[in-house]
């Protein structure tokens, strides 16, 4: 699935792993873990653990289920013992390269680790029994699966790595700024995360980037390691007096600046590898497309027969192209269009609920949703309640939905509502019969020439109701009629 770590089976040809191989590897390290906690089957647990926790975190943005998060969930309090773990041990190592065996301050903090270690370990026996072995086994049959139905590579992860390419490049710009340990604390981990998408979605990107973004995420890790260990040393007083304290100083920060220096080398002037990155990420209208890419993939997730939505939404784009458009700017028309598309491919993901009402719990899944960047929040949010009133009461004022809309977003809200409701109805039996709309304009009433239309099929009576809400906004009567324009 991802440009992951590889086995070379007998043909001698590299395999690719995905998430079904790191979920098998959990289990795996689990055992050898459990033997000792050693420094290394401590850390290959945290590489599975995080492989399979990093992937969910990228995937449930797109993919509802809420076995994404039980999964997250269910790793964590292991994930975060061995972490304990394994930051003990990696200090223990420090030690060892900045002091001598004879050294007091190096035996103090030994000493004071091996106490914390054998309590550390003892707390990572006791989460690794309280994981969930079995429920990890049936997670890794079916999230693959789930994980399949994603396309690594696409738009739709570039599009979610610019955006962890721009928390974490934000946190750069602070990190350069304040220098503290916690801005760079704070810098590697958006930096992991940014690597983690790039790391198990994007393979070609990863392929020719995974060097320098493991060299720039050790060398942050190292800085933290290196302010962790000064931390620990000054809380258990590990100083006899000021000379050995300015001495152990002296070596972390030397170490620690050393490394800031380095990053700051690869990462800042006209050769950063920020913009290295960032050329090869969605810019421009490529950013909005791929974040309606994302929005109709989480749609189809939900969705129990998204085909129709996707037809629904051909016809009520073709309705609202041809409507009478009034005073709108371009850039209105546009925004407006926007909303409809998104409004028109998301106004079934309700049924996922089993709600008699689903077009409310339709409204209330958008509106939960984070905006995707090339989103606003307000443009999801009026997406949401036009989506909201594809079918049931017609919006009216005192309805909580409408509350805090402004009078034209009021109005923008009952026309696209109107076009959805119409263009639902002329797919009402989900079979996608009428395929091309034209509107035409004659003797003060709008006239729908609908191609596969035939006025004595039950469904007319259908297209008759959800032709009134349309007839209200634009204050005229709608005719629906068989066109006779055929198709090609």
């Amino acid at each position: 699935m991802s440009a992951n770590p590889t086995l070379t089976p007998a043909n001698g040809v590299p395999k690719k792993h995905g998430l079904g191989f790191w979920m098998d590897r959990v289990l795996e390290e689990c055992e050898r873990a459990r033997q000792a906690f050693a420094a290394d089957p401590v850390h290959d647990l945290r590489v599975a653990l995080r492989r399979c926790r990093s992937m969910a975190d990228g995937l449930m943005v797109m993919d509802p289920d809420p076995s994404w998060k039980q999964m997250k969930k269910a790793g964590k309090p292991l994930f975060s013992r061995l972490g304990e773990l394994r930051d003990a041990q990696v200090m223990a190592e420090w030690i060892g390269k900045l002091g001598t065996p004879d050294d007091p301050v190096s035996l103090s903090l030994l000493h004071y680790l091996a106490g914390r270690e054998a309590d550390l370990k003892q707390q990572a026996a006791q989460a690794l029994e309280q994981f969930d072995r079995r429920q990890w086994r049936k997670w890794g049959r079916s999230l693959p699966r789930r994980a399949a139905r994603v396309r690594t590579g696409s738009a739709i992860f570039k599009h979610l790595a610019l955006e962890r390419w721009m928390e974490a490049y934000e946190l750069h710009r602070q990190g350069l700024r304040n220098r503290s340990p916690v801005s760079y604390h704070r810098l590697r981990i958006g930096l992991k995360r940014f690597r983690y998408i790039v790391e198990n979605f994007l393979p070609e990107q990863h392929q020719a980037w995974s060097d320098k973004l493991k060299e720039l995420q050790d060398l942050l890790g190292e800085v933290h390691d290196l302010d962790v260990l000064w931390a620990t040393a000054v809380q258990v007083n590990a100083f006899a007096d000021h000379e050995e304290r300015s001495r152990w100083h002296h070596r972390i920060l030397q170490e620690r600046n050393h490394r800031i220096e380095t990053y700051r080398k690869t990462m800042v002037g006209k050769t950063s590898l920020w913009k290295v990155w960032r050329a090869q990420l969605p810019s421009g209208e490529d950013i909005e497309s791929a974040a309606l890419s994302r929005l109709r993939l989480w749609g189809s997730f939900l969705d129990p027969d998204f085909k129709h939505s996707v037809h629904v939404t051909s016809l009520a784009l073709q309705l609202y192209d041809h409507l009478p458009d009034g005073k709108n700017s371009p850039a209105e028309k546009k925004e407006e269009r926007d909303i409809l598309q998104l409004a028109a491919l998301l106004h079934d993901v309700g049924l996922s609920k089993r709600q008699k009402r689903h077009q409310k719990a339709t409204y209330r899944l958008i509106r939960k949703l984070k905006a995707p960047l090339g989103w606003a929040p307000a443009k999801l949010s009026v997406a949401g309640t036009v989506a909201r009133y594809h079918c049931g009461p017609l919006p009216r004022g005192g309805q909580k939905s409408l509350s805090g809309l402004t009078s034209s977003q009021r109005q923008a809200v009952a026309k696209l509502a109107g076009i959805l409701r119409l263009a639902n109805a002329f797919d009402a039996d989900h079979r996608g019969r009428i395929r091309r709309l034209d509107v035409s304009q004659k003797n003060g009433f709008l006239a729908v020439a609908a191609e596969g239309y035939n006025a004595r099929d039950r469904m007319a009576e259908t297209i008759a109701a959800g032709r009134h809400l349309l007839e209200v906004v634009y204050r005229r009567p709608i005719v629906v009629k068989r066109s006779l324009k055929k198709a090609g």
